[in-house]
């Protein structure tokens, strides 16, 4: 496993890091942030689904952009941890934000090349047209990746990111207290 990700990280990250200006297009639609942490110092980012769009510079910019997030995420986490939470928002989602492609590139990039990184995702304000696309991507989740997706019901959706994020810490679009920051304006 160490070998392959090896062979990957210098075949796709070959100058050790993507850059900004690698992922215009991706960048563009805003649609990530990188904010707090968990109660057990988990950073926490929060990706605005209705946000996501085929971009022109097609599905291998989407999976360098994929790669820079969850670096960015494991350069923040603190010594000693090593999975990040994600709040996945899809308000707003619909057919025109559904790209099977990208979500299984992303999928596969977290699944073999930052093999228990993640800790939860807090799916949120999930519409029913959602669903569609879910029962195609499903199959394709490891089942111990699946044991870590909640849904959340909107009704809930404050006390449930309670239980796990102190109210410092969530995101003000949620009752929390901190503005989102885009993942490439955060430090």
């Amino acid at each position: 496993m160490l070998m392959r990700y090896l062979k990957w990280r210098r075949e796709f990250v070959p100058n050790g890091s993507i850059s900004l200006l690698e992922t215009p297009n991706e960048v563009a639609q805003n649609k990530m942030f990188l904010q707090g942490s968990d109660k057990n110092g988990r950073p926490i980012t929060v990706i605005l689904g209705a946000r996501h769009f085929q971009s022109k510079g097609g599905l291998e910019e989407f999976k360098r952009f994929v790669v820079y997030g969850f670096d960015k995420i494991c350069s923040r986490m603190p010594p000693g941890q090593e999975k990040f939470v994600v709040i996945g928002d899809l308000e707003g989602w619909g057919y025109a934000n559904s790209d099977i492609h990208g979500y299984l590139g992303s999928l596969t990039i977290l699944q073999e090349y930052y093999p228990e990184r993640l800790a939860k995702v807090f799916l949120v304000h999930v519409p029913y047209i959602f669903m569609a696309a879910w029962k195609i991507v499903h199959p394709f989740i490891d089942k111990n990746t699946r044991k870590k997706i909640v849904f959340v019901d909107n009704r809930k959706l404050k006390s449930t990111l309670l239980e796990e994020i102190d109210e410092s810490q969530i995101p003000d679009i949620y009752g929390g207290v901190l503005p989102l920051i885009p993942i490439h304006e955060s430090k």
